[in-house]
């Protein structure tokens, strides 16, 4: 029987989307609270994966839209504000790239 394959943790390293960060370490890197990224949360700007003992889990991904949010309130934005300029941010990225796609002769994207 051939032994059972084991993920390499060094596999994780290079994924964004991996939540290798703790709630209080987020912050930390951040420069904010943990009361901050629950917000975030609560807003629905960002999903934290919840660890096995229900600890919030951050991905690098999930940082940089913090980091975005904490910007624009740090300018005086509010934050339902921030969210949702954040959120229209990526949408029309999104857009933008599904345009360029388009420009060069690819298909659109499949609706459903």
């Amino acid at each position: 029987m051939a032994p059972e394959a084991r993920p390499n943790a060094a596999d994780n390293l290079d994924d964004d989307d991996y939540p290798a960060y703790t709630m209080g370490r987020a912050a930390e890197m951040l420069g904010t609270t943990p009361a901050f990224l629950r917000a975030l949360g609560e807003a629905r700007l960002i999903a934290p994966l919840r660890s096995g003992g229900g600890h919030r889990r951050y991905s690098r991904r999930q940082l940089r839209v913090a980091a975005r949010a904490r910007e624009l309130v740090d300018q005086g934005t509010p934050i339902e504000a921030a969210c949702r300029i954040i959120t229209l941010e990526d949408r029309l990225e999104e857009a933008l790239r599904q345009n360029e796609k388009l420009r060069r002769g690819g298909h659109p994207p499949d609706p459903s």
